[in-house]
């Protein structure tokens, strides 16, 4: 398991790079933001991007944008000091897959990269296809009417695990099984915050309402969608 770290504190890089070596990954340290993109452009190997939102040269939340705007699909786990929702959403949607906020535990830490290396993909599975949304696990491609849709790994998973199920109820417990393999606490607004993500690439640019709240129950994936 490969995973590059990017953090400019030199300490706690020397930390995170002790304990994940301890943990068995193989871990490459940048301590800029500019050197860690390169790195993850040139090398497709990262099975992980570690990414602080300040980073000098260039700060975390550019670094994922240019690589989703690349469609380099290495997930990303973001630090950050910044525990403001609005600032959680603007990570996720520059393509992180997933936050922590400073100070963290490190077993937690270790719990989420763990999750985040095992969405490995779906190859084997048949695209879902809904009208003209396309979800092809497989290639882990989106399309709605032939034009191409960047997601996050979480988001894709999630948008997946409903499309390959439309028309049905699929619940918060259910995401957080097989999306966060339990590990996030179910009062979080975590799933609330990449279902907004989703439906602001899949829905908000094309006029469109394809997924549906249900209070209490869950998510569903019109099998129809309904115009704005």
């Amino acid at each position: 398991m490969r995973i590059l770290v990017a953090e400019d504190d030199v300490r706690l890089a020397g930390l995170l790079e002790q304990s994940l070596a301890e943990a068995g990954w193989q871990v490459d340290v940048a301590h800029n933001g500019r050197v860690a993109y390169e790195r993850l452009l040139s090398d497709a190997g990262y099975d992980v991007a570690l990414l602080d939102w300040m980073l000098p040269g260039l700060d975390g939340v550019t670094v994922a944008r240019r690589l989703r705007d690349l469609g380099l699909a290495t997930p990303i786990l973001m630090l950050t000091a910044r525990g403001d929702v609005r600032d959680r959403i603007n990570g996720l949607d520059a393509g992180a897959d997933d936050y922590l906020p400073k100070p963290f535990d490190l077993d937690e830490l270790l719990a989420r990269l763990r999750a985040l290396y095992r969405r490995g993909g779906f190859s084997g599975e048949a695209p879902a296809q809904i009208g003209d949304l396309v979800v092809d696990p497989g290639a882990r491609r989106v399309t709605r009417g032939g034009v191409e849709i960047t997601l996050s790994t979480r988001e894709f998973d999630i948008l997946y695990l409903l499309a390959s199920h439309a028309g049905q109820v699929v619940t918060r417990l259910r995401i957080l099984d097989e999306v966060w393999d339990g590990e996030t606490d179910l009062r979080s607004n975590v799933i609330d915050v990449h279902v907004a993500a989703i439906r602001g690439k899949i829905d908000r640019p094309f006029g469109t309402d394809t997924i549906t709240t249900l209070r209490g129950a869950g998510y569903r994936l019109e099998t129809a969608p309904s115009s704005r």
